[in-house]
């Protein structure tokens, strides 16, 4: 690395040794997960960080659907790409113009949907979007929370418009697939900064029990109507919705349960949305995308640095905890190929990580 890089803070570890190449986990085609082909073990070149970038060595990471959504979506025609979207590691080199972070330091972070992703043993990031990890926890646990921490903090405090103050906000919450890895988090963060009642839609027991334990106060089943459920306990209406899954099917539901003003943050996806129903009580809906800072170099893209400080904070405070459920072991071809069955089939519980190489 030609890059300067700043001396190590007080008390981190010895210099971190960079080779020239680097395990990683890659696909050239999109194939289904349960093919051989679909993912594979590859050697590529360790990058260099450019001036803003960090270069981490990748300790743990963890799956989310937008892994196998871009793996079945979008062809690389042959290279090798990389995916993955939440990690955490050590500071392995710096840009001449990084100002945040010194080697040695232990980060996480989610990255950005349009540069490479970190299932490989090193990876480059911009500082803006990093943060210190959690200090009580390990790789693992940490590197369960970035995407998803910052995909609710900024539905619920950006697009919801909630304010963290324990009497900023009262009334009540609904949010959709409470024990996935975006549900736990809102959850967490609705009970731990607002008075909000939450309500979260879950089916299995196992769901049900993790969704009680991360926070939820009321579960529902999302396979039954929700209006008559949901109205047991708010009878009056609820205030706000963040809907992780199924917004095109429930939308009818939302526009029933909402009082007038209410508000819906969204973050799934579906061909079209007859919001036209929302029109009547003047509801207002969010779309809730936590690469879009990253992806149009918004200004404002060190937000993120500050939203997963801030989390960090959060843990260490012991108000917020991992949402990590199930470790597959080291970052493989067949252990990834594993990991992107278990999103696909809808039935995760929490964040599937894998840690080292």
């Amino acid at each position: 690395m030609n890059q300067p890089q700043p001396k190590p803070r007080s008390g981190s570890r010895s210099p971190i040794r960079i080779p020239k190449t680097m395990r990683a986990v890659a696909y050239r085609t999109p194939l289904p997960a349960d093919d051989p082909r679909s993912l594979l073990d590859v050697e590529l070149d360790v990058p260099e960080p450019g001036p803003r970038d960090l270069l981490v060595k990748v300790e743990a990471v963890a799956l989310n659907p937008v892994d196998y959504k871009v793996r079945e979506s979008t062809d690389p025609g042959g290279e090798a790409k990389v995916l993955g979207w939440d990690a955490a590691g050590t500071v392995a080199a710096v840009g001449d113009e990084v100002e945040l972070f010194s080697p040695g330091d232990e980060v996480y972070y989610a990255g950005a949907l349009d540069r490479p992703g970190a299932n490989s043993a090193f990876h480059t990031v911009d500082e803006r979007l990093v943060a210190h990890k959690p200090t009580t926890l390990t790789f693992t646990e940490a590197a369960a929370l970035p995407l998803t921490s910052l995909t609710a903090w900024e539905g619920l405090f950006e697009r919801l418009g909630l304010r963290d103050g324990p009497m900023e906000r009262t009334g009540s919450l609904l949010v959709t697939a409470a024990a996935g890895g975006v549900g736990a988090m809102v959850t967490q963060l609705v009970s731990a900064l607002t008075s909000l009642t939450v309500i979260g839609t879950a089916s299995r027991p196992e769901t049900v029990d993790f969704a009680r334990r991360m926070g939820v106060q009321h579960v529902v089943d999302h396979h039954q109507p929700l209006p008559p459920q949901v109205s047991e306990v708010a009878s009056d209406g609820l205030e706000y919705v963040f809907s992780t899954a199924g917004t095109d099917r429930n939308l009818d539901a939302y526009a029933e349960l909402l009082k007038p003003f209410g508000h819906i943050a969204a973050i799934d996806d579906f061909e079209s949305l007859p919001v036209g129903v929302l029109k009547p009580k003047s509801i207002s809906f969010h779309w809730t995308f936590m690469f879009t800072r990253s992806m149009f170099g918004t200004p404002d893209q060190a937000v993120q640095h500050h939203i997963l400080t801030q989390v960090a904070r959060l843990v260490d405070a012991g108000r917020l905890t991992t949402t990590a459920t199930q470790d597959l072991g080291p970052v493989n071809a067949a252990n990834l190929r594993r990991a992107h069955q278990l999103q696909e089939s809808g039935k995760a519980v929490g964040k599937t990580t894998l840690t080292g190489f």
